[in-house]
């Protein structure tokens, strides 16, 4: 997305319509033009997170994922952050998650 001029920005938000732009943002999302994944850490180094990546594939929130997974938010947003790593089983389910996404909704509905 272009980087809009002091007086482009002056322009665009004299009549904001938020009802649009949700909707736009929303439908780039779903056209994945938007939402790339990644934490940048406090020396500036970037990481993609593949937690986030896997978790965002469900449509779920950190809340409804952490109770699917059996984890604590806190323990969910550690993983996201890259400050902890999930254990064998939770590395599984979440590569389930990223391939099979529709698995883990089904399950969040029953």
């Amino acid at each position: 997305m272009p980087k809009l001029s002091e007086a482009e920005l002056l322009a665009r938000d004299a009549q904001p319509d938020l009802n649009a732009e949700l909707l736009e943002s929303a439908a780039q999302l779903r056209a994945g033009k938007l939402g790339r994944v990644s934490v940048v850490t406090r020396n500036g180094r970037v990481i993609d997170s593949p937690v986030t990546k896997a978790r965002l594939s469900t449509r779920m929130s950190q809340s409804q994922f952490a109770t699917l997974l059996g984890v604590s938010k806190r323990t969910l947003q550690d993983w996201e952050q890259g400050r902890r790593q999930p254990s064998g089983a939770a590395k599984t389910l979440l590569r389930v998650a990223e391939r099979h996404p529709e698995v883990l909704r089904e399950l969040m509905e029953t």
